[in-house]
C-alpha cells in the first residue's frame, strides 16, 4: 500500500566485490541517497523507512527451464537445443532486440554479481518485503534490468554504457523524467577552449555507470507504484518477472 512518505530504492549489485550501488528517491523524485555499500548498509537504510519499494538490477532466481521446455515442444526431439539457458523474461527481452545476460539453471554456474543479487532478494524477503505487485504491502521488491530500462525510456538502444556519450545520454534520459539529479547539459557549459587544450573535462558532473543503473532501478520502482499503467512486465511468476518503466515493449529496439 503506497504511503506519502514511501521511498523508492534501486540496487545495482553488478560489482565484482561484495559491495553494490544503491539509490533512493522520494515521492517527488528528489534524490535521497546515492552511495555504495553492502547488504547490511541497505538493510539499515530500509529499516528506517515506514514504506519502501525496491527494484534490483539482478535476477531474483535461477532459470527453471521454461524456455527450454517451450523450444522442446516446438522442435523435433532430435534437434540440438541452443541458446535456451535463459529465463522466459530474458528470452522475451531478447526477442525485442534488448541484449540481456541469460540466467543459468544452477546457482553454482551463475556469475558473482547474480549470486550477490540472490543474496539481496533473500535479505529483503527476511525483512518482510513481498514480491511486486503486492497491493496491501508497504514493503515491496521487484526485479528490473538497467539496459532494458534505458532501451524503453530512450526508445532505442543506448550508446555504450562506459563511454562519455553513453553516460551523458543516460543521465539526460533520467533528468528529463524529472529525477532530481544534476543536469548533464552543465557538462557542456563547463567546457572551454582552454580546458580542452589542457585535457581537463568536467567528469565530476556526470554519474558513474553503476550509479545511473541504480537510479534507473529506483525510477522503475517509483513508476511501478505511482504510475503502474506506465510499467510493463515480462517473464513468469514462478521463475522471475522483470519490470521495465514503460507501458509496452516495442517490437524491436
Amino acid at each position: 500500500m503506497f504511503q506519502s512518505d514511501s521511498v523508492f530504492v534501486g540496487i545495482d549489485p553488478t560489482s565484482a566485490q561484495k559491495s553494490f550501488t544503491f539509490a533512493a528517491l522520494d515521492k517527488d523524485l528528489n534524490l535521497l541517497t546515492l552511495t555504495e555499500g553492502e547488504i547490511q548498509d541497505v538493510v539499515a537504510f530500509l529499516l528506517g523507512q515506514s514504506s519502501a519499494v525496491v527494484a534490483v538490477n539482478s535476477p531474483s532466481g535461477i532459470n527453471r527451464g521454461i524456455v527450454r521446455q517451450r523450444i522442446q515442444r516446438e522442435m523435433p526431439a532430435t534437434h540440438q537445443i541452443r541458446g535456451a539457458d535463459m529465463r522466459l523474461a530474458e528470452y522475451q527481452l531478447r526477442n525485442s532486440g534488448i541484449a540481456v545476460t541469460g540466467t543459468p539453471a544452477s546457482i553454482a554456474l551463475c556469475p558473482a554479481w547474480m549470486q550477490l543479487g540472490f543474496e539481496v532478494f533473500r535479505a529483503l524477503e527476511n525483512l518482510g518485503f513481498r514480491q511486486y505487485p503486492a497491493t496491501f504491502s508497504a514493503f515491496q521488491v521487484m526485479e528490473t534490468h538497467p539496459h532494458a530500462c534505458f532501451c524503453v525510456l530512450g526508445g532505442g538502444l543506448p550508446l555504450s554504457k562506459p563511454s562519455l556519450e553513453g553516460r551523458l545520454q543516460r543521465q539526460l534520459i533520467l533528468y528529463d523524467r524529472g529525477i532530481g539529479i544534476r543536469d548533464p547539459m552543465e557538462f557542456f557549459e563547463e567546457i572551454t577552449r582552454y580546458k580542452l587544450a589542457k585535457g581537463v573535462w568536467p567528469i565530476e558532473l556526470l554519474y558513474l555507470p553503476e550509479q545511473l543503473d541504480a537510479l534507473a532501478a529506483a525510477f522503475t520502482a517509483y513508476q511501478a507504484i505511482r504510475q503502474p499503467e506506465k510499467v510493463f512486465t515480462v517473464g513468469d511468476a514462478g521463475e522471475g518477472i522483470i519490470v521495465v518503466p514503460d507501458s509496452e515493449l516495442k517490437e524491436m529496439y
